[in-house]
């Protein structure tokens, strides 16, 4: 049996934030991971936000980026022709 459960630490013992169903006087072991957080009210748009910028690319990206998704010759070059 395994459960996951969230509990709060009061720097003594820790409290569970829902009931648990455990045979009392038997021994447990407990991994302890701290709770990721989340985001509040997120939506694409501020995921999007959180990672513009993070991206090493070539200026001409966007503009040319058939040429680096899929190796055919950029754009630019064809106009300068």
């Amino acid at each position: 049996m395994s459960q996951t459960l969230t509990v709060v630490f009061d720097g003594h013992l820790l409290h569970p934030d829902t009931p648990i169903n455990l045979e009392p006087n038997k021994r447990y072991v407990i991994t302890i991971e701290p709770e990721v957080a989340t985001l509040e009210k997120s939506d694409a748009w501020d995921v999007l936000e959180k990672f513009a910028g993070t991206v090493e690319a070539p200026s001409d990206w966007a503009r040319e980026h058939d040429h680096y998704l899929y190796g055919i010759p950029k754009y630019e070059s064809e106009i300068n022709k």
